[in-house]
Parts: structure tokens; sequence; C-alpha cells
């Protein structure tokens, strides 16, 4: 709670928080408005679901690319285009007037998330290697009051009857916060690396944490969209509480990433990797249990776990010796969404082919392999 209170007390470190809550905002106010689209354009679920796979094909596509672009740049001033790009790319699938110019504006909207992404995830790495204050968790815990604060906002349906207007407003809104707030962080820059310093010895740490990242993101992708169909046909859950699984998951991820700063001060990252895959075991071992509830305390185990995890591997990537913050924030957000997108899509493979409890039990099998893996980080020298 340590470093909340340093965000919220001090704007130098606000400023770059806001934007994680910036991000996700957007994001939140687009997945408000996915049935409404879908109507207004006429599209089937299974066009709508390639349509939006163009918003991870823009990520993917940037990825590459954004750690050149910040090191030119410099990662203040890329933050602050990144928030100007999303600001501005976020109102072009509210503008899609059929399938072809949905797809465009949700690649271009996801270019510039990517963007965004790996350059406020760098810009906190450097914050925090040049003040020695740890509040890369706690910022990511402002991406997730985002999606609260998206959440909320989807009451302005009603009242605005106007999506695009909707969007708009918001991105003004967001645009203009985020101006008052650059001047805290416009000016840091990423310090140079040598050129020849990156090679496979280098490589390993960073493979490693991709792998974590690549399994922890699609259990995270592969959790929101199957807990609740999980509480239905597994735990015969009513309707009214088919939600409380991801509820649960969400609240206690929150909750966790204000706290996880202190902690990971006193025990250090890769420790804060293992304690979180323990406590996701033990969560997943309780959803398998059977019964509602324990299922649903399941589900705020795993939250809690998994609530440090990427944030630490972007914290411990953005200081491998040799690499460029960028380069292993790339490199971690890459793998993590290759996760996030697979993971689903095993997940319902296994489901249709088996049973949710076989797709849940892989998951379980994949934390202990993350375990395992944390603890062959932990031997590695020079993360």
């Amino acid at each position: 709670m340590k470093s909340l209170r340093l965000i919220l007390s001090n704007p130098r470190y606000f400023a770059p928080a806001w934007s994680f809550a910036t991000l996700n905002i957007l994001f939140g106010t687009w997945a408000t408005y996915i049935p409404v689209i879908k109507e207004a354009i006429g599209l089937d679920k299974a066009t709508l679901g390639f349509a939006i796979f163009f918003l991870s094909l823009g990520s993917f596509t940037i990825f590459p690319l954004a750690s050149k672009l910040i090191n030119k740049i410099g990662v203040g001033r890329s933050v602050w285009y990144g928030l100007v790009l999303i600001c501005l790319a976020s109102v072009l699938p509210f503008l899609a007037v059929n399938y072809y110019t949905l797809i465009a504006g949700l690649f271009f909207y996801g270019a510039a998330n990517g963007f965004l992404d790996i350059a406020m995830n760098t810009l906190v790495t450097e914050m925090e290697k040049e003040d020695h204050q740890n509040f890369m968790s706690a910022a990511h815990g402002f991406f997730s009051l985002g999606g609260v604060i998206a959440g909320i906002g989807s009451f302005l349906i009603l009242v605005l009857d106007n999506r695009i207007l909707h969007i708009c407003s918001t991105a003004v809104v967001l645009l203009i916060i985020s101006f008052v707030l650059r001047k805290n962080y416009i000016h840091i820059i990423s310090p140079p690396i040598e050129k020849e310093s990156f090679n496979i010895k280098n490589f390993k740490p960073l493979f490693i944490l991709g792998v974590i990242s690549f399994v922890i993101m699609g259990s995270e992708g592969a959790i929101i969209d199957w807990s609740g169909i999980y509480l239905q046909e597994v735990n015969l859950a009513p309707e009214k509480l088919i939600g409380l699984g991801f509820l649960a998951f969400s609240a206690m991820m929150t909750l966790g990433r204000f706290f996880a700063d202190g902690l990971s001060a006193k025990i250090g990252s890769v420790k804060i990797v293992i304690v979180g895959t323990l406590l996701a075991i033990v969560g997943y071992s309780l959803v398998l249990f059977g019964m509602l509830y324990v299922t649903i305390l399941g589900f705020a185990l795993i939250g809690l776990g998994f609530s440090a995890i990427i944030p630490e591997l972007f914290r411990i990537g953005g200081k491998v010796k040799g690499v460029a913050s960028s380069q292993g924030i790339a490199f971690i957000a890459g793998t993590g969404v290759s996760g996030f997108l697979l993971g689903p899509v095993v997940l319902g493979f296994l489901a249709e082919s088996y049973s949710l409890r076989i797709s849940f039990m892989l998951l379980l099998v994949c934390s202990i392999m993350v375990l395992a893996a944390s603890f062959i980080l932990k031997r590695k020298r020079g993360v």
C-alpha cells in the first residue's frame, strides 16, 4: 500500500500510473460497445471474432518496432505520443460503417495500444531504477482501476444514447488530463546500452520470463472467458451467481497489485513470482474441488496470485544486463499477448473435446510448470 500512497501523493508517480488507467478506460469503453457495434454493422459471432483478431494483430505488428522507436524518441515522449495516438485511434472502431472499416480501425487501435503498453511499462521501469522506488505493481493496479471506471462509465450508454459521442468525450477528457500530467515524465529517457551487448547469453533469462508471461497471460485470458461457463456447467451455479468467479478474480487482482510493491522491495521480484504461483496452484485446486463457493474462493486466490506476476516480469525484464528496458519489456509483452490470445482457444478446444474440468486441470499443470521455471529463474545470475 506504500506504493499506492506514493502514487497518490506525488504527481511524478501519479502521471505514469494514470497512463495505465487511461489505456484500460478506453479499452473498457470499446468492450462495452462491442454488442452495439456488432448489431449496427450486422456481424455474426464468427466474423466479429475475426475482426477482433486484427486488434491483436495491430499490437503484434508494433512490438518489433516499439523498442527502437522508444529508444530513439525517448521513453517519456513515447508515452505522451502513445497517449495521443490511442485517444485518436480508440475512436476509429466506433466510426466503422462496415466490416472492412472495423477491421482497419481495430488494427490501428491495436497498434496504438501495443506501443503505449510497452512505452509506459518501460517508463515505470526507468523511474524505478532512477528513483529506487517500487511502484510497477501499483501502476498495474491503476490499469485494473481503469476497467472499473470504464464499467461505471457504461451507464452513460443510456444517458448519451450515442456511441461516437461517448467515446469522443471520453477520449477528449483523458487527453486533456494526459496533457496536464505529461510534464512529470516527458523529459525521461532510457540510458544507452552497447550495441553488441545483446547476445544469446543475455537472451536466456528473457526466454524464461517469456515462457512465464505466456502461461500467466494465457491463464488470465482463459479465466476471463471461461470462469462464468465453468461455474454454470461444472458447479451448476444459478444465473445470478455465474459472474462471481470473474468478479472475485478481478477484485483480488486489483487489491494485490496495490500491495505487491512493498513486498517486492522486501523479498525480491523472483520470490514474488514464486509466491504468486503457489497461491494460484492452491486456487486452481479449490476450483477443481467442485463446490460452488469453494470454486469462487479459488478464483479469488488465483487473482491474488496472478496480480503481481506480470508487473514483476516487466520489472525483471527491464533490468536484464545488456538489454535495453524497452527490448526486454517488448519481448515479455509479446509473449504474454500470444498466451492471452491462445489460452482461451486451447481451453475451448479441450472443453469441447473432453470437459471444462480437464481444461482447468491443464491450467493447474501450467501453473506447476511456471513454479518450476521460477526456481530456474531464481538460480540465474544477473536477473
